[in-house]
């Protein structure tokens, strides 16, 4: 666990890492499954200081998934209440992962309910999938999934199916328009930011209006992390004069 830049978070998590069954090298694993994958900054960060290996499908078969107990232990040991990002590197409800792995996350979270957990996924019959299981989702989890362009609206549908009172939308990279309107019932907290890096794909300042309307149509809190460019904070955080800043209640 570690203190992140992330504007909207305090703290990254990652209780579950990769090895390389090849190479015994440590890192992480995900697998690209839309558009927003496309440029995934902890892919080149893991192809670099992790276990050597793209994020795809065809390389899940070369790693194997591990629980880190330590990093479990870290947020029950942090007793000042913290926002905590869960799989920054990774994606919790990945296709691999074992259910005995989120069973354990899960009943460490809630244990230590004195932190606001939050998870994202581009996964969210998954995660549904698993809530049906477990049962209600603790009010210090929040669940949300990520939403880059119009033709994955759908996941919002399933996330709303969650039982869970916080569900929010990582509307990050947005690259293109979400082409209201947009069904945001049950839906707490909307993020919305534009792409960074060598190959990013610029943002449209529109895309974001038309979605923080629709947050202030619906009432649903709004975060604007960035507009995004060649370096996360080139475009800056402003839209139209104002910093927003908004979390749920």
């Amino acid at each position: 666990m570690q203190k992140t830049s992330i504007e909207w978070t305090q703290y990254s998590s990652n209780p579950v890492y990769a090895v390389n069954v090849e190479t015994d090298k440590h890192g992480w694993h995900c697998s690209k499954v839309s558009p927003g994958c496309a440029h995934c900054y902890a892919e080149r960060i893991n192809l670099r200081l992790g276990t050597g290996l793209e994020y795809n499908r065809e390389n899940t078969s070369r790693i194997r998934f591990v629980l880190n107990q330590k990093e479990l232990d870290a947020w029950v040991r942090l007793k000042e209440p913290s926002r905590i990002f869960i799989e920054d590197m990774s994606d919790l409800f990945h296709e691999k992962m074992p259910l005995d792995y989120l069973e354990k996350v899960f009943d460490v979270m809630r244990r230590a309910d004195w932190h606001s957990y939050q998870i994202l996924t581009k996964r969210p019959h998954r995660m549904l999938e698993f809530s049906q299981r477990y049962g209600r989702i603790p009010d210090h989890i929040w669940t949300g999934t990520s939403v880059e362009s119009w033709p994955f609206k759908s996941r919002i549908g399933v996330l709303r199916e969650v039982p869970a009172k916080i569900r929010f939308i990582s509307f990050e990279p947005l690259i293109d328009s979400m082409r209201p309107p947009l069904d945001l019932s049950g839906i707490a907290w909307a993020i919305v930011g534009g792409e960074s890096g060598t190959n990013f794909r610029p943002v449209n300042v529109e895309w974001i209006r038309e979605i923080r309307d629709e947050c202030l149509r619906q009432g649903v809190a709004f975060f604007f992390k960035q507009f995004g460019g060649l370096r996360p904070k080139s475009g800056g955080r402003e839209l139209d004069g104002c910093t927003w800043n908004e979390y749920p209640v």
